[in-house]
């Protein structure tokens, strides 16, 4: 064990980390990229989406909402937990309408990204064709639920950062959905903004600006240069650097 007592292993690289940091946040710190989809710097962690499953002491935990703890010996990046990983990708690109050459978001979208990052080749699941309502009403903003894969960083973006509490999930298991907290139930209604991050951190399709569709043609958009876990990493680094 290393000297240093605030120190965690990760895939057998000692990485330091401080006073209420997680897994997460102390690996993407250092460098080390931990796959995930709901997890934002800055953001209270949620550990929904559960790609960032990493093994410790016999079991496995989310990363994104695990403290860190001296001594800690985890293991990150195997072929057994990436399999699971690949499986619940597929599982949500099965639950909702991810048809990426169709989509708007192609290139820009992590769900998208993520797949590619994990090889995978095919849903493997049958689809479930779920119908959940489309949101045109506001002039600028469209809501795709759909898209959505109930991340929630909309909601925590709203609540934490942008000071709103546009957005919530109602419903639980299959039932669960995105829902608008206005007096009407539509984004209209509400009073996000196009400059709010609510607005604009949504991983897939399901929250877009109007009339930006395809500005960046298909070949040069984000995912279209790099990969995911390069710009996992980007984002904790701007993040760390804002501070």
């Amino acid at each position: 064990m290393s000297a240093n007592p605030n120190t965690i292993t990760i895939d057998g690289q000692e990485i330091p980390f401080t006073a209420k940091q997680t897994i997460m946040d102390a690996a993407l710190a250092a460098g080390v990229y931990i796959p995930h989809l709901c997890h934002y710097p800055g953001l209270p962690p949620s550990g929904n989406c559960r790609l960032c499953m990493v093994e410790t002491g016999n079991r496995n935990v989310a990363a994104c909402i695990t403290p860190a703890v001296a001594g800690q010996e985890i293991r990150n990046n195997t072929p057994e937990l990436n399999e699971v990983r690949k499986s619940i990708t597929q599982m949500l690109f099965v639950e909702g309408n991810h048809i990426c050459p169709s989509c708007e978001k192609t290139g820009n979208c992590k769900l998208q990204a993520m797949g590619y990052y994990l090889g995978m080749l095919d849903d493997h699941f049958p689809q479930f064709y779920q119908r959940r309502e489309m949101d045109a009403s506001h002039a600028e903003i469209l809501l795709d639920r759909g898209r959505c894969i109930l991340c929630d960083l909309c909601v925590r973006a709203s609540r934490d950062v942008d000071g709103k509490n546009v957005f919530a999930i109602a419903g639980r298991g299959t039932n669960a959905h995105l829902i608008v907290n206005s007096p009407t139930g539509k984004l209209a209604d509400s009073t996000i903004a196009t400059t709010d991050l609510a607005a604009t951190i949504c991983p897939v399709g399901a929250i877009l600006i109007k009339e930006q569709g395809y500005q960046v043609p298909v070949g040069q958009r984000i995912y279209d240069q790099h990969t995911i876990r390069e710009i996992g990493l980007r984002e904790s680094i701007a993040k760390k650097n804002d501070d």
